[in-house]
């Protein structure tokens, strides 16, 4: 199976300069365009991250995000001033292609770069400070419009012109529905199990799900989402 999901590119994006941003350190504001990026098992060329705890690592190489999202969180009042792409801070935008139609685990072929999609972005407080909103980040758990990460299977360049092609599908469960379970309200752990089921599942999601079932319960979702303990 090969099958052309998105005939071409909106954009890329890459950038590695960190600066403080309303007193968090972040490379969110310093992406740019580029016409090429130049992918690696373990990171695009000229691309960094200011917290790679939380962001980057082999499961996290590249930040896909659909552009239109913009658009959707302008119309909810969701921005305190106008912001597009790259403000997510993403590498790949493109428009037609959201996050009802890719699954964990697909594995993804852009240019001569084999991909394989890992996880959802599970937002944080970050994007509070960074759309000026105190919600910013509850309203993108709620919307599941998050964007998704790859990990790299295969080194090579993505360019603006490639067109993205799905080469396999591994599981039943779209990037949406694994923001639905992972950010289920209550502790639920038979579609927690569903969705360890899922090939190429980001390690980070896997420990994180692991322990609720582990501890019959949800952690603390407060200073993720605000920055801060409840």
């Amino acid at each position: 199976m090969k099958n052309r999901i998105v005939n071409q590119i909106s954009a890329l994006y890459l950038g590695d300069e960190v600066q403080m941003h309303n007193g968090v350190a972040s490379c969110i504001n310093q992406k740019y365009a580029v016409n090429k990026l130049t992918v690696q098992f373990d990171r695009v060329l000229g691309n960094g991250e200011a917290d790679p705890k939380h962001h980057g690592g082999l499961d996290r190489v590249l930040h896909h995000f659909p552009r239109e999202h913009y658009g959707q969180y302008r119309r909810w009042d969701m921005m305190s001033s106008f912001k597009d792409a790259p403000a997510m801070g993403e590498n790949i935008s493109t428009v037609g292609l959201n996050e009802s139609q890719v699954n964990i685990g697909d594995i993804i072929q852009i240019g001569d770069v084999t991909l394989q999609v890992t996880q959802p972005r599970s937002p944080c407080f970050k994007l509070n400070l960074q759309f000026g909103h105190p919600e910013f980040a509850l309203a993108m758990q709620k919307s599941k419009m998050c964007g998704w990460f790859y990990r790299v299977l295969s080194e090579g360049d993505i360019a603006n012109d490639d067109a993205i092609y799905l080469v396999d599908r591994l599981s039943d469960i779209s990037i949406a529905h694994a923001m639905k379970i992972y950010f289920l309200p209550e502790f639920d752990a038979k579609q927690y199990q569903q969705l360890l089921q899922c090939p190429g599942l980001a390690q980070s999601w896997v420990d994180s799900l692991t322990r609720r079932i582990s501890h019959q319960s949800i952690e603390d979702w407060q200073m993720r989402l605000y920055g801060k303990a409840e």
